[in-house]
């Protein structure tokens, strides 16, 4: 267990009595509210500093209303210091007035249009949705890629037609840990690691396991390799609670994490654990 606070990069919070979000009525262990105080008794002897939210794909119509709530719950709970919100990047130029909108709010630091639910295997490379993701620097923003371990190729097209944005790799990629399946992930992992403007966000591995039986052992090849790719110079913690409680509790997840990193230096920690996520969500 880290023996400094820390820096959690994937925060998730819902209130239903405030927002709808459509996906939970398939996901009924998580179809309750999930609030500050929640997160705070989840977390345990966890020390946490600071907070990054990241969008719960609410009802797209109104994602600017889950951006200004979080927001406003920065006042209750100062450790929230970034936000990075949902954003319909699709609409190409057009998506300028909306990211205006959204950057109005001082703490909105990136924005995440989920990729991984997209049917079309083509979607993030499409002209308009491209030409989304470059407006994204003019404001400021990075973008979160969270796509499914086979949209890691046309994934990687996106990065290489965008070399002016900051991208950061949600859930390592969602290797197929369920099944034990390390290739082409690891190819890919290691193609998007070349590439200078993306760094990886360590979280979400017990939730691609089996998630009754996994063992650390089952995380170790694909923790070993997300490292060895981007080291800890482009690699940050992500607790992406509640999300992560169909598979683990936080403390497991950090006590995990740690045993595979024992023999790190205090420095390096310090990296993973605090300074890469500030440096990179300007926290």
């Amino acid at each position: 267990m880290p023996d400094f606070p820390i820096v959690d990069t994937h925060l998730h919070l819902w209130d239903l009595d405030r927002l709808s979000y459509p996906w939970l009525d398939h996901v009924p262990v998580l179809r309750r509210n999930h609030l500050l105080t929640d997160y705070r008794e989840a977390c345990g002897p966890v020390q946490v500093a600071k907070m990054v939210f990241l969008q719960c794909e609410c009802d797209f119509a109104r994602f600017e209303e889950e951006a200004a709530w979080i927001a406003s719950l920065a006042s209750v709970d100062p450790r929230i210091r970034g936000i990075v919100p949902w954003a319909p990047l699709e609409k190409g130029d057009t998506v300028e007035g909306d990211l205006e909108r959204l950057v109005a709010i001082p703490l909105v630091r990136g924005i995440r249009r989920i990729i991984q639910f997209e049917p079309d295997p083509e979607f993030c490379v499409r002209p308009d949705f491209v030409r989304g993701v470059r407006t994204l620097p003019r404001f400021g923003l990075s973008f979160d890629l969270c796509v499914k371990c086979h949209q890691l190729p046309n994934t990687i097209e996106l990065v290489r037609r965008c070399p002016e944005v900051r991208f950061v790799l949600d859930h390592i990629g969602k290797p197929n840990i369920a099944r034990g399946e390390l290739d082409p992930w690891r190819t890919h992992v290691r193609e998007l690691a070349a590439f200078p403007n993306v760094w990886c966000k360590v979280s979400g591995l017990a939730t691609e396991a089996d998630f009754e039986h996994w063992t650390p052992a089952d995380l170790r090849p694909y923790l070993d390799h997300a490292f060895a790719c981007f080291g800890f110079d482009r690699t940050m913690f992500g607790g992406d609670w509640p999300v992560s409680t169909q598979a683990t509790t936080y403390p497991r997840w950090v006590e995990t994490l740690d045993a595979a990193l024992e023999g790190a230096s205090p420095d390096e920690l310090h990296r993973l654990y605090v300074r890469n996520a500030e440096a990179f969500y300007r926290v």
